[in-house]
């Protein structure tokens, strides 16, 4: 049975976390009343191969079937780029343009975007942490602005928005109209974030994905939202590696 990259939800209570000596990575075991079949996951970002199976199959009939995809799993991580912590010297997009970090203890501790540097001081050792708090409000202030001006031009008006670094979502719309994204989207280009807004903000009046949806997507995003939507898919590894180790 061939592995695959679906993503298939289950009940957390029921996942079980195991080890298998010829894998390098943990297996969780998801089992799904409705599957029918086994799949295999690589959660590079996590640590660890999820394997979706039929609720009635036995843990250890799963967690060695898991075993017998080895060279799948050997593959996919090699195709996972190495991870991008934020350290002196390293180069980092914001809002898709590539700026370098510039550190100096002397220099003041909240970072500062001066150009093609992002400035930052004090102690070494809380850098990445002042780093990403700066990119959180920078991308606070950027996504609420927009926000309200894609949802203002439809005469609609978002409860909250907020930023979090959900691992499988760029953005989620609540039904009683609270906003949220990912902070990671303001490393993005623009055109990328102004997507995710429109297509969030679409949702304050189609909770679902219907045609009526799609066109006002369309419509609040100003054009064709199929070049952003490519834009996302070819940036989103990277997105997600940014910050990381």
């Amino acid at each position: 049975m061939p592995a695959n990259w679906n993503i298939i939800l289950s009940n957390a209570r029921s996942r079980r976390l195991e080890n298998h000596p010829d894998l390098p990575l943990p297996v969780l075991l998801c089992p799904i009343r409705t599957a029918r079949s086994m799949r295999l996951r690589l959660d590079d970002r996590a640590g660890v191969l999820k394997v979706t199976h039929p609720r009635g199959m036995r843990a250890s009939a799963a967690l060695a079937w898991a075993a017998s995809q080895k060279r799948w799993v050997e593959q996919q991580l090699d195709k996972v780029p190495p991870p991008e912590p934020f350290a002196p010297g390293a180069r980092i997009p914001i809002e898709g343009s590539e700026v370098e970090i510039l550190w100096s203890p002397d220099r003041p501790r909240t970072p500062r975007l001066d150009g093609a540097h992002l400035v930052c001081g004090g102690p070494e050792a809380g850098l990445a942490r002042r780093i990403e708090l700066f990119l959180r409000r920078r991308a606070l202030d950027a996504l609420s602005r927009d926000t309200a001006e894609i949802a203002a031009a439809a005469g609609m008006k978002a409860i909250a928005v907020s930023v979090g670094d959900a691992r499988t979502r760029w953005g989620s719309c609540s039904s009683k109209g609270s906003i949220r994204y990912s902070w990671r989207l303001i490393l993005a280009p623009p055109e990328v974030r102004r997507y995710l807004v429109a297509h969030e903000v679409a949702h304050l009046r189609h909770l679902d994905h219907s045609k009526q949806f799609k066109a006002l997507e369309q419509e609040l995003f100003g054009g064709d939202t199929r070049s952003a939507e490519s834009l996302l898919r070819r940036w989103s590894p990277r997105l997600r590696r940014i910050g990381v180790g």
